[in-house]
This record gives structure tokens, sequence and C-alpha cells, in this order.
């Protein structure tokens, strides 16, 4: 019996791919203002940076096992606790102003002053642009009175609650929030999802996880025995390596899986 249903955060509850796109594309039509480029090119430009910049750090392989990907880097704090967390800190200024005056530079354009506005600019558009999708909380509300909801989301403590700070009515949904930076691993390390399991004091088939990634929310299910629902919004292709127990396009759909789950065990007994 299904008693527990564990989310993922960003890009199952909140769109922060769409987020994250307008940041970029104010950001980059502030950088249009001053020199005759495309917005859509610098974003490209500064996107590339972003990740080689990001692999070059010897913080990589932490961010990397936390789940904290390039474009998280360039709007977070990282006040947080821990030797790496403190490391990222102390990178991500010049990182942010690096990624931006490289991506000008890619386009020919050296403007160190226009790449520092613009690294102080992307955090401010990001922060002002949360976006959630719309059957977040129809989901939510429809769920709340029947399951134990739990949010199991990778990336660092201050980043996610600024998250969660900037849509404040996604939190009370949860009875427990689990960052992967506060425990100290990410998904899909099966830890993590038996860390989750100890917390609601339910077994791995008293469980269901819901997420948009194949490779962290779908595999680390998968590793603990749990079954899963793979949020597949785009149509993206399945892999080999991590296969869900149910595959929907749309939140909604997952009202019907659990249903078919309860009446299922009702029958069994």
């Amino acid at each position: 019996m299904i008693k527990t249903v564990i989310f993922d955060l960003d890009d199952t509850l909140l769109w922060d791919k769409k987020s994250v796109e307008t940041a970029f594309r104010k950001t980059c039509e502030r950088a249009a203002e001053s020199y005759h480029i495309d917005p859509a090119t610098l974003e490209e430009a500064v996107r590339a940076e972003a990740r080689e910049l990001y692999a070059s750090y010897d913080t990589y392989a932490f961010t990397q096992m936390i789940g904290i990907n390039p474009f998280e880097g360039i709007w977070g704090t990282f006040d947080d606790e821990g030797e790496f967390f403190q490391k990222m800190k102390e990178i991500v200024p010049s990182y942010r102003r690096d990624a931006w005056t490289k991506g000008l530079q890619r386009l020919g354009i050296d403007d160190a002053n226009l790449g520092s506005e613009l690294a102080e600019l992307f955090p401010a558009e990001r922060k002002k642009s949360p976006f959630i999708y719309e059957e977040t909380f129809k989901v939510l509300d429809r769920l709340k009175d029947n399951y134990q909801l739990v949010l199991l989301t990778n990336g660092s403590p201050s980043l996610q609650q600024t998250k969660l700070t900037i849509t404040p009515e996604i939190a009370p949904y949860f009875e427990h929030i689990i960052i992967s930076g506060a425990f100290g691993k990410g998904k899909p390390d099966p830890s993590i999802f038996q860390h989750v399991l100890s917390t609601c004091e339910v077994s791995a088939d008293e469980a269901i996880m819901v997420g948009d990634n194949l490779m962290t929310d779908i595999l680390g299910a998968s590793r603990v025995g749990m079954r899963s629902v793979w949020i597949n919004r785009e149509n993206k292709e399945r892999s080999e390596e991590s296969v869900p127990t149910y595959e929907i396009d749309h939140l909604e759909k997952l009202m019907p899986i659990l249903d078919t789950l309860a009446t299922e065990e009702v029958i069994g007994k």
C-alpha cells in the first residue's frame, strides 16, 4: 500500500528550466542594449563558457555528487556548511563574472564592466522569475489528505531554500523536505533514498518516487526497490539503464496510477 509520495522539485513541481531561460533572456536583452548582438546567441555563448569553467574547478566532483548544475552556480550563494560549499562560496563571484565576460568575448565584445553587470543582473532576474506548473497545486491538494508527502531535491540547501522562499506555497504541503547538500550525497545514490524511507518510517514498497530525471529520480528509486513515476513532459527517450515503473506526460496523470494501486491493494486483501 502506498503511504508516501516523494516528489522531486526542479522541473517536476517547479518549472526551473523556464525560470533559467527567462533570466537568461532578460539578462542578454540588457546586453543587447549596449551592443548590436542577438540575445539568444549570447545566451548560448555564456552557457558554453559556464559549463567549461564549472568543470575546471576542484569543486566539480562535489557538485556532480550533490547535483548542482553550472547554471545554479551562476546565481546561488552557497552559504552552506561544509568545506566544499565554502569553496564554492569563494569561487562563485569570479565564476559568474568570468562566465558572462568570456561569453561576451566569444561574440567579439571585450567589456569586463558589462560582464560584471550582467553577472549581478542574472541572479536578480532568476529570483524574479519563479514558475510553477499550472497543475502542481491541484495535484498536491488532492494528495495531501491521503498520503504523506515528501520533497527530495538535489542541490545546495541555501539555493533550494531560496527557490522555496520565492514560491512559498509549496513547502507547507510537505511533511519532510530533504536536500542532498544537507544529507551529503545526492540522487541517484541509494543512501539518500534509504534515508528518506527511514525518515518517513515506510518501506520501499510503501513509497513511490515522482520525478523528471531518469538518471537521478528514477534510477535512485530503482536501486532501493521503490516504484517510480517518470514525468516526461518533453517526450524524451527512455534509457535502458533506468526504467521507470510508470511514465506520464502531465502531473495530473499521477492520480489514476495511485488510485489503481490503492484499488489493487484492497482487492489483494
